[in-house]
């Protein structure tokens, strides 16, 4: 069952859809917080993912961030990695208050951004009990450095010539400045390379385009992202973690660089023949990913269990 929840992030409303098992059971459940991709809402891949994870016996929270989908926040496009973590605390926040969840019992999946966003959550609430990724990255090195890690530095740094020009534009009254995040066509996605095509197709199709996902971000975004790092912190991590990463992905070396920090205990997963964005919606991809997180999530969040 799904059920349309809001709650409190650092001021703003969040808006957010509960997944509950559809089963005879009153609880209390596991719960598990759903971060979806960078520019995303929680009625694509999030909404997705938690919608199975419930199939699997679990409350799944999946929710828009601030400034973006229907949760509050302005100005609208706002990549602001401090309060994309605080939504996630927040959720979990927001979990502790409902009778159906067991809140020893509650974990978190990031997916793409959030993956790196949960992990710098995990880090630092111990309420988290277990955290799963899902082509985890960190938004911050792929605007440093490139999907790939192979970008010159300065494209990143003409970036923040445009984010500086564009605050003093703002402080001047003449409107918030944005850049598109996608080309206008295929075909000038795939001269962009692979990966800016993948989303391209995921974002700006029918394959799983929405009205309220974000088509740009503001330019401020750019320097909100340049002193933030997802992993700085990962080490910190002393619960259970568990990535899955498709073999073909080009951002596969940031989870891999995520998972060789961690100290705790910790699972890589391979997911033969897929990219970065075939894991968000593509069944024969997305089934055996939840095969292996709901394996996980029942390992480390015990309670599922109880009747």
């Amino acid at each position: 069952m799904k059920t349309n929840v809001t709650f409190d992030s650092a001021g703003l409303s969040i808006a957010a859809h509960l997944y509950t098992p559809g089963d005879d059971r009153s609880g209390p459940w596991p719960a598990i917080v759903v971060g979806g991709p960078g520019s995303s809402v929680k009625e694509q891949a999030a909404g997705l993912y938690a919608h199975r994870l419930a199939e699997q016996g679990f409350v799944a929270l999946a929710l828009d961030p601030a400034y973006q989908g229907e949760s509050e926040g302005e100005p609208r496009g706002l990549e602001d990695p401090a309060h994309r973590v605080e939504d996630l605390k927040a959720a979990v926040s927001f979990l502790t208050t409902r009778d159906e969840i067991d809140t020893d019992q509650i974990g978190m999946l990031g997916i793409c951004a959030s993956g790196g966003y949960a992990l710098t959550a995990t880090a630092t609430d111990h309420r988290i009990k277990a955290v799963g990724t899902v082509s985890a990255v960190d938004i911050a090195r792929q605007f440093r450095n490139g999907a790939d890690g192979a970008q010159d530095p300065a494209v990143f740094q003409g970036m923040l010539d445009d984010a500086a020009a564009a605050r003093s534009a703002e402080a001047r009254g003449d409107g918030i400045r944005t850049f598109k995040i996608f080309p206008d066509t295929a075909e000038e996605a795939l001269a962009q390379g692979q990966h800016v095509f993948e989303g391209f197709e995921y974002y700006s199709t029918a394959r799983a385009q929405h009205p309220r996902s974000a088509k740009s971000l503001t330019w401020s975004s750019v320097d909100h992202m340049a002193f933030f790092d997802a992993f700085r912190f990962v080490d910190l991590i002393n619960r259970p973690l568990h990535m899955n990463v498709g073999r073909e992905a080009v951002t596969s070396w940031m989870s891999i660089e995520a998972f060789q920090t961690a100290h705790g205990p910790k699972e890589l997963h391979w997911i033969e023949g897929a990219s970065h964005t075939d894991l968000y919606d593509k069944e024969e991809y997305v089934t055996p990913v939840i095969a292996k997180l709901a394996q996980f999530y029942g390992a480390n969040l015990p309670v599922l269990a109880v009747a």
